[in-house]
């Protein structure tokens, strides 16, 4: 079997590429919020409150976020959200990324995915990551909040190819969270994305918002490990790639903090989704400016010299850095180790306060 050094998802970049960033103080993408509205209600997700649905960026400060972004070396605009299938202006700003050169990414639950709107973003090449979380109807209601989230998300799914999706020029991946729910079923999940030619995007859940008050989703380190080298033995078995275990991406590695940043739907710049720490709004400050200045990316971007207890002493520390997310929504530091990772749960392993 031929080793594949890229990621098992095809989400991050090489390792090559995030350190000539990181050098340069620069960035390779961006993650970005339309809209915090969603039809679906998923326990685990890490929108907190309605509230935050108020004043919400205009679509000429969207563009404004996205042109600052590129102007920092941003080839690649991720949309989160909140539901940007079916927010009114993704079409329109879509079609302004797509002229000013950028690659655009996608995540959605299929709600507003007509053929109109899958052909539209086959024209613009955009590459799509559909949430589906469990083959079984009922459970994928269940973990969407949704009564009809089974029926959307198919019907999503057969539009989407019959538009092209996957293909060389139409990236397609299926994001799937792991929970206590679903792990059982979870390799035959990604056997199938595999057999589909389907990028699998499974990912550990961090414990925040919605998340904190669902303790039955939860999963325990060590049945994580164990998960993680099942699905890793069967893609190598299968398919041939060979990839280490970490978390919290299978088969992948969450780096992001080295190259990229999010923009809130109110403007608010986060290093991610889940540390969740203003670093300046856009409406106040230039992005340059707001990453420039920060001392969380800086501390981020130089873990190797602050990252802390086991994280630092792994041995996996050069390309691991845990969840960092889940290390600030559990012990409120950014460069804790990361509580979910199952080395830090090991005897012999044990984490031990490095500063």
């Amino acid at each position: 079997m031929n080793r594949h050094p890229a990621p098992a998802n095809s989400f991050e970049f090489s390792p090559q590429v995030i350190a000539e960033a990181v050098r340069r103080g620069r960035l390779l993408t961006m993650e970005i919020e339309f809209s915090l509205r969603c039809n679906f209600r998923c326990p685990y997700c890490y929108v907190p409150t309605k509230e935050q649905l108020q004043d919400e960026l205009s679509i000429e400060e969207i563009r404004a976020a996205i042109l600052q972004a590129k102007a920092l070396g941003a080839g690649k605009i991720i949309i989160l959200g909140g539901e940007p299938s079916i927010y009114p202006h993704t079409p329109e700003l879509i079609g302004f990324m797509r002229r000013h050169g950028l690659t655009v990414e996608i995540f959605t639950n299929g709600t507003g995915i007509t053929e109109a709107f899958a052909a539209m973003l086959a024209d613009h090449q955009v590459r799509v990551v559909l949430k589906m979380n469990a083959f079984d109807a009922e459970l994928q209601n269940r973990l969407s909040g949704h009564a009809e989230a089974y029926r959307i998300i198919h019907a999503a799914l057969e539009r989407l190819k019959a538009a092209g999706y996957p293909s060389a020029e139409h990236f397609l991946a299926v994001s799937s969270v792991i929970c206590r729910q679903n792990i059982a079923d979870l390799p035959r999940l990604w056997q199938w994305a595999r057999e589909q030619e389907i990028a699998p995007y499974f990912e550990i859940i961090t414990p925040q918002a919605h998340a904190l008050d669902n303790q039955w989703l939860n999963v325990a380190p060590p049945e994580l490990e164990q998960f993680f080298r099942t699905i890793a033995e069967l893609d190598r078995r299968l398919f041939g790639r060979t990839w280490e275990i970490q978390p919290p991406l299978v088969g992948g590695q969450c780096l992001r903090h080295q190259f990229s940043c999010l923009v809130t739907a109110r403007g608010e710049v986060m290093p991610c989704v889940g540390v969740t720490l203003s670093l300046g709004n856009l409406r106040r400050r230039p992005l340059a400016e707001i990453l420039s200045e920060s001392q969380v990316l800086k501390d981020l971007k130089n873990y190797r010299r602050t990252i802390k207890g086991g994280c630092r002493t792994c041995d996996r520390a050069e390309v691991c850095y845990g969840c960092r997310g889940a290390a600030f929504q559990i012990t409120g530091d950014y460069l804790a180790a990361d509580p979910l990772c199952w080395r830090n749960h090991r005897p012999d392993e044990a984490p031990r306060d490095v500063r």
